[in-house]
């Protein structure tokens, strides 16, 4: 008579010992699932506002053969005499060069106005592109040399 070995079966529930974790990936797999499907079942919004916006750019000031850019001691900029703002300047000085004769533009800085807007403003007519650039009236800060 042949003699039986008894193994242990590992698969069979063990008397007295109850399931302490519980297996969640199939949990977790079904909320992906559930979540990419209500992602794509949404429907995409457009929010769209109406902005009315001006036909042009503000209507430059003239732009003659010779112009003059101008800062007064209270650092406003003027262009031909007119008060403008640096945004206004930079249409100015962009309508200036878009031209095919390619004006001169003089600048002339008041002697009491701050360095640091006449160098702003230098620096805003060169980024537009301003290659005809005078300084006009450094005969006034003679004083100041000295």
């Amino acid at each position: 008579m042949p003699h039986k070995v008894q193994r242990k079966n590992h698969y069979a529930p063990r008397p007295g010992t109850a399931m302490r974790e519980m297996n969640l990936t199939p949990f977790i797999d079904v909320l992906l699932v559930l979540l990419i499907m209500l992602i794509l079942a949404m429907p995409v919004k457009f929010h769209v506002t109406e902005v009315p916006l001006p036909n042009g750019g503000p209507t430059p000031f003239e732009v003659r053969d010779t112009n003059i850019v101008s800062i007064d001691a209270a650092d406003q900029l003027f262009w031909n005499g007119n008060a403008v703002s640096p945004t206004q300047l930079r249409i100015q000085v962009a309508a200036a060069n878009a031209r095919e004769d390619k004006p001169t533009i003089r600048f002339a800085p008041d002697a009491q106005a701050s360095y640091d807007s006449s160098v702003k403003t230098i620096a805003l007519m060169k980024m537009e592109g301003t290659t005809g650039m005078a300084f006009v009236g450094n005969e006034q800060y003679r004083e100041f040399g000295s």
